[in-house]
Order: C-alpha cells, then sequence, then structure tokens
C-alpha cells in the first residue's frame, strides 16, 4: 500500500475509475447479447428495436474511451449485417 497521502488519493480514484469502466463494459457486453439473442429468436422487428438501444450504449462506451471507436463500429456493423440477413 502507498505511504505518500498523494499516492492513496490515487489510488483510491485508480479503483473508483476501474470498478466505474467494469459497468460499462459490461453494460456494453449485454447489450450486444442482447441482440444477438433476439436474432437466434427470428424476429427482426425485435432485433431492430433492440438494436437500436444497443447502439446507443455502444457509442456513449466509445465517447468515454472505454473501447476504442473502430471496435464500437465494427461492432455496430456486424450486428446490423446479421439483422440485414435475416430477411
Amino acid at each position: 500500500m502507498a505511504n505518500i497521502a498523494s499516492a492513496r488519493k490515487r489510488a483510491r480514484q485508480s479503483e473508483k475509475r476501474r470498478q466505474h469502466n467494469a459497468s460499462l463494459r459490461s453494460e456494453l457486453r449485454s447489450a450486444v447479447k442482447n441482440v444477438k439473442k433476439a436474432i437466434e429468436a427470428g424476429d427482426k422487428n425485435a432485433a431492430n428495436g433492440v438494436f437500436q438501444g444497443a447502439a446507443s450504449v455502444i457509442d456513449s462506451v466509445a465517447d468515454k474511451y472505454i473501447i476504442h471507436k473502430n471496435k464500437a463500429a465494427r461492432h455496430k456493423s456486424r450486428l446490423a449485417a446479421a439483422i440485414k440477413a435475416m430477411a
């Protein structure tokens, strides 16, 4: 454990930030998983609806630099292609 006050504070801040980032990353994974479940269920309208919400979550996480913008674009692109292929 750190002995200097500023180092202790930095450790506290780092841990708090790590937990916050972990929760956002978890939210992202859940959103993607929900879209995949809707696609597997075969309901295109439901999949589109869930995808709209997931795209918002993906963009939000990318804006906060939790994931890279290109990774966010790749997630959205692949999910959209999977939904489009349902027809």
